[in-house]
């Protein structure tokens, strides 16, 4: 059953349940992420970000209370997706080094959705006069921002280059 979006707080309880979505599929994600990493900064990083993580899935649920409404069963494709080409990653017969590269650009990718996702949220909230819910919006999007500039920095300073001396 799809939700009639028929009015701007439609469309931000849309995109709330769509996110609890998705964060609760990471959650499930991350810990085969941190196990497929061969580099223990990224295994740590890996799980640092479900803790993270399950904080967002607090959030987001502290909102829909506010709201008086349900997260509902609305399914994240996109996470889906995202998480799915992570998997292929993993199963890839690669190099550690190598593999720990992929592994990096398949959770930015994550990121770089949630980033998105979360910047709509919060400017939808603004708009609704949702003070509580930007607050809270903001706190997850400032982490998945920051995870992201975790994620460049070490692939920059370690993994991209142990990945670069693996002999062809």
């Amino acid at each position: 059953m799809t939700m009639s979006l028929k009015t701007l707080d439609d469309l931000f309880v849309h995109e709330l349940q769509d996110l609890h979505n998705a964060e609760k599929q990471l959650v499930k994600a991350l810990p085969k992420m941190a196990k497929a990493a061969n580099c223990e900064k990224l295994r740590q990083g890996f799980e640092e970000h479900l803790a993270q993580t399950e904080q967002h899935v607090e959030r987001l649920e502290n909102i829909f209370e506010q709201l008086a409404k349900k997260a509902g069963r609305t399914k994240c494709d996109a996470m889906q997706g995202l998480i799915e080409e992570g998997q292929k990653m993993i199963d890839q017969n690669a190099e550690p080094a190598v593999k720990d590269a992929g592994l990096i650009a398949a959770a930015q990718r994550v990121e770089h959705y949630e980033i998105a996702a979360y910047g709509s949220a919060c400017a939808f909230a603004k708009i609704l006069g949702l003070n509580k819910a930007v607050d809270l919006l903001e706190q997850t999007l400032a982490e998945e921002k920051e995870t992201d500039e975790k994620l460049t920095e070490l692939a920059m300073s370690e993994v991209n280059e142990a990945a670069q001396q693996v002999a062809s």
